[in-house]
Formats: C-alpha cells, sequence, structure tokens
C-alpha cells in the first residue's frame, strides 16, 4: 500500500500506547493517531474517525454498532484488544466490507486484582489507611479468610484461577455456573453447588462470567437477598452481569457488608453515580486488565495484526 493509511488509536487512557509496542515496524505508508479521551455521542465519534481506515479499541471503552459503522465509508479494519469484544458489531463490519481482528490477552491480571478487592474488603484497608493519614491508629478489626467460604461464581480460566489463590488462604471453595460438571469443579478442588446455595453459604463472592443474554442480570434482588449480612459481593467481569438497582438498594439496606467493583453498567462510571459515594462501596476504574503485561501483548498484537493487512494476510481475523 502507497497510500497514507490512518490508524485510530481509541481510548488511550494512560496515554501510554505508543509506548507499549514498536509501532515503527509498521509500513511508511502508516499514520497513528492516538485519542486519550473518551467519546460517547456518536455524531462526535462518527466526524472523528471518519478519515481513518483502521481502528485500534482497546477492550469495550467505546462501543462500535452497526448505526456508526455505516457511517464510517473509509473504515477497512477494526481490531480490538482481545479474542473478542461484545461492543463490536462484527456482523454488520463483515457486510461492510471491514475486517475485525483481535489479539492475545494476559490471564492473570484480573484474578489478581480480584484479590486485592477481596483483601482490601475483608481487612478494611481504604478506611484504616485514610484513618492513619488523618492521624488516627487503628480504626477496626479485620475480617479474616481463612475457615471462610469462597463461592465462585463461573469456573473457566479466571474463576479457576481466583479458586486456586483461595485455597492457599485455606478458604473452603464452592462454585455454581450453568455449564460446571462434577468432574471440573473436583479437578479444582471446588465443591459445585446449586445456584442458591452459592449464595447463601459464601462469605465471598466472586463472579467470573462472560456476558451475554443469559447472564445478564443473573444475580438480581432474589440472589442477593440470600446473601448472609457480613457477606462480600466482588464483580470484575461485567457490570450487566448483577442487577445495578438491586445492589445499590442492598447497599443501602446494608443487607451484605459490601462490595468491591471494577465493572458498571455505564462506563465511564457517571460523575454523581452512587457507587462513587457509598460507604460499603470499594471501586476501581475497570482496570482489571490493566498492567503492564496485559498491554504489552495487546499493542504487540494489534501493530501485528495491522501490518498482516496491511501485506494482504490479515491474521487472527473474527468472523462472528
Amino acid at each position: 500500500m502507497s497510500a497514507p493509511v490512518r490508524i485510530a488509536v481509541l481510548d488511550d487512557y494512560q496515554g501510554i500506547a505508543l509506548e507499549m509496542a514498536d509501532w515503527t515496524s509498521l509500513p511508511p505508508a502508516a499514520e497513528v493517531a492516538v485519542f486519550c479521551d473518551h467519546l460517547t455521542d456518536e455524531d462526535a465519534l462518527a466526524a472523528r474517525l471518519a478519515p481513518f481506515q483502521v481502528i485500534c479499541a482497546m477492550r469495550e471503552r467505546t462501543p462500535l454498532r452497526r448505526s456508526l459503522l455505516q457511517r464510517l465509508p473509509a473504515l477497512r479494519l477494526i481490531v480490538t484488544t482481545g479474542a473478542r469484544n461484545a461492543a463490536i458489531d462484527v456482523a454488520a463490519a463483515n457486510e461492510l466490507g471491514i475486517t475485525v481482528c483481535g489479539t492475545n490477552a494476559c490471564t492473570h491480571a484480573t484474578p489478581e486484582l480480584t484479590w486485592a478487592l477481596i483483601l482490601a474488603l475483608t481487612r478494611n484497608l481504604i478506611a484504616e489507611n485514610s484513618f492513619l493519614r488523618a492521624g488516627g491508629w487503628q480504626l477496626g478489626v479485620g475480617g479474616d479468610l481463612r475457615g471462610r467460604v469462597l463461592g465462585v461464581l463461573g469456573l473457566g480460566r479466571l474463576g479457576s484461577a481466583v479458586a486456586t489463590v483461595g485455597q492457599a488462604f485455606g478458604m473452603e471453595l464452592i462454585a455454581w455456573s450453568q455449564n460446571l460438571t462434577e468432574e471440573r469443579a473436583n479437578t479444582h478442588g471446588v465443591r459445585r453447588v446449586d445456584r442458591d446455595t452459592l449464595f447463601r453459604e459464601a462469605d465471598v463472592l466472586t463472579i467470573h462470567l462472560v456476558l451475554s443474554e443469559r447472564t445478564r442480570g443473573l444475580v438480581g434482588a432474589h440472589e442477593l437477598g440470600l446473601m448472609r449480612q457480613g457477606a462480600y459481593l466482588v464483580n470484575t467481569s461485567r457490570g450487566p452481569i448483577v442487577d445495578e438497582a438491586a445492589l445499590i438498594e442492598a447497599l443501602r439496606a446494608k443487607r451484605i457488608a459490601g462490595v468491591g467493583l471494577d465493572v458498571y453498567d455505564v462506563e465511564p462510571l457517571p460523575a454523581e453515580h452512587p457507587f462513587r459515594s457509598l460507604p460499603n462501596v470499594l471501586a476501581t476504574p475497570h482496570i482489571g486488565y490493566v498492567s503492564r503485561a496485559s498491554y504489552e501483548v495487546f499493542y504487540r498484537d494489534t501493530v501485528e495484526d495491522i501490518r498482516a493487512w496491511m501485506a494482504g494476510a490479515p491474521m487472527r481475523v473474527i468472523t462472528g
């Protein structure tokens, strides 16, 4: 390709995309523009992205729906970090002649953040740190993990990694998901239970499911009502798996001890959202995958995908 190929890198919140891979390895025709801000208005997005032949999407930060794609006649390639992206209308892209490619991913970062949230919640680390900074000393009494019950909702790659750490802490492990078998549960030293039992018995319940029509709203008022008053809920998967209104109500009524959240229905989280102010919420800004190792894999493969496409041999193509 001799004509310029304009490449848009979206939602680089930390401004480090160009540091994470060798973008100079792209052919000379490649012209890379990095956007660190986040646009939600479709008209603004269409105006910004209209000149670009390539869009690089960081996970699901910017939805690329049919209505937007139809307004981008120059677009020929979308590269998403990860092997799938629910925010991209792949079918519409294919119909419009737009190739969609993915990348590899690290699987350790999200389980690590999950345990950071669990430990911070159970040992009350945020309040203790704030109290110390204000001149105090020992605000309360922390909880324990040894001998407690860790409930894992979804025992896939991430859920099983979280369960392994739970074993190291001496926790009792239980799990449920629609397709969980007794054999898989036993392999990971986990007791398979039904869904209601999972919520009734867990002292800490952590969610590790893919968002789909089957899992959307899976954790609602009924499930939250089954949880112990001293139990914690942790969600590092996707916000809509939990009924947000039901969760806010449970937190306000203090029917559970608290939650650790990294994912939300709307991201970035609106400025006045209750999750920013409720005292029994420990919230992080969807950073489960935001680690140096993850970004190095994401952007390295993004550059590789673009280079392959420009050479006429696209790789890691997503077709549905």
